[in-house]
């Protein structure tokens, strides 16, 4: 007789899964912190957005409104759609997360290319899936790849659009074409997340095509360009029947309201928005140029972020260089958990910020 286990026992495949591990925070003792590690905004939350939120802290007894309904109707005039499908959540990982419940299965796979956010093969592997990572070509999504590597059991594609770390984008004519190419049981999920920073002609989030299609879903979060991480909002646009899933299987009071409040105010603020952007659009342009003349590889960005490329040489690798700028309070992103071992990703900072790690890549070289 088989011997009974001597406490609770997770199902297969839980401590499988690789827990998501954040960009690092801290800085050595005595030395003053830039945290350059999670591609958060310098300019910080819109102050109306902040007010909003002290404004709730008179009313902390009472629950939130569980549908959201002014976070939803807000976003819903901001971009001309229906607040009858977007589904509000506790940062887009909720919302990713809500999708593979609803949609995969055991045995069931779900698609993403080889440096897609680590939270598809979190939520894929939690659901009992079976995540297929698709190799990308020139560290961007590869379209026909994808298509490649769909089987009777693919229930989900995951597409980052802009993709983090790597700062790449697929136009929108390829979006289509990738959607064209699944079959109607197909889930797309569009992970837009950096959206707000690109302004590309051929670059859409994707609000048209979830507007005349049955499978494909956008996601979308407040913790970028609004600079409220640490509220944790997210938001979906998708179809009727696809919104109605996640609302039955959606915790009923997911947001706070001090988040719905304070998401409100800040989406109605397009003037920080806008200094937001053209904060990130100078300094994008000028650490690209200034990395660069280092000798260093940069791969073209559209995000608020720059994935930097290292040597090999001893001494000079990306791991010799974390150390060197975390010794200065420059803290960077490693991302060898998206098999990018030889490379860094910064976040644009202040002004302050982007001149010391220039100086401080400079030393790190000998230059």
């Amino acid at each position: 007789m088989a011997q009974l286990p001597v406490r609770p026992v997770p199902r297969a495949g839980v401590l499988d899964i690789e827990a998501y591990v954040p960009g690092k925070s801290a800085a050595p003792a005595g030395v003053k912190l830039h945290k350059l590690s999670s591609n958060e905004t310098p300019l910080g939350a819109s102050p109306k957005a902040i007010a909003a939120y002290r404004a709730v802290a008179e009313k902390l007894e009472l629950y939130p409104d569980g549908s959201s309904t002014g976070l939803r109707e807000a976003i819903a005039r901001r971009y001309g759609l229906d607040p009858a499908r977007i589904v509000c959540g506790a940062g887009s990982d909720e919302i990713l997360n809500l999708l593979t419940h609803a949609y995969i299965g055991p045995g069931d796979e779900g698609v993403f290319t080889e440096h897609g956010f680590l939270v598809y093969r979190i939520a894929i592997t939690a659901a009992g899936g079976k995540p297929v990572v698709v190799k990308e070509k020139n560290l961007t999504a590869d379209v026909d790849a994808i298509l490649g590597a769909i089987t009777p059991k693919t229930r989900i594609v995951f597409l980052a659009n802009p993709n983090n770390p790597t700062g790449t984008y697929l136009p929108f004519e390829e979006v289509r074409r990738l959607h064209a190419g699944l079959r109607s049981d197909i889930l797309l999920v569009l992970d837009a997340a950096y959206a707000e920073y690109v302004r590309r002609n051929d670059y859409a989030a994707g609000v048209e095509l979830v507007s005349s299609a049955e499978n494909v879903v956008m996601a979308r979060t407040f913790s970028k360009i609004h600079g409220l991480a640490g509220l944790r909002i997210g938001w979906g646009y998708m179809p009727l029947h696809v919104a109605d899933a996640l609302n039955r299987i959606r915790g009923p009071f997911n947001l706070s309201a001090p988040a719905i409040a304070a998401g409100i105010a800040a989406i109605e603020d397009a003037g920080h928005v806008e200094a937001a952007f053209d904060h990130n659009e100078r300094w994008l342009t000028w650490l690209t140029s200034q990395i660069e003349a280092l000798g260093l590889k940069v791969t073209p960005s559209v995000g608020n972020f720059l994935l930097i490329g290292f040597p090999k040489a001893a001494g000079k690798t990306a791991k010799d260089a974390d150390a060197f700028l975390t010794s200065r309070g420059l803290i960077l992103r490693a991302v060898g958990a998206y098999n990018l071992p030889d490379h860094l990703r910064l976040t644009v900072g202040s002004e302050e910020a982007n001149r010391l790690v220039v100086a401080a890549l400079s030393d790190f070289l000998g230059q």
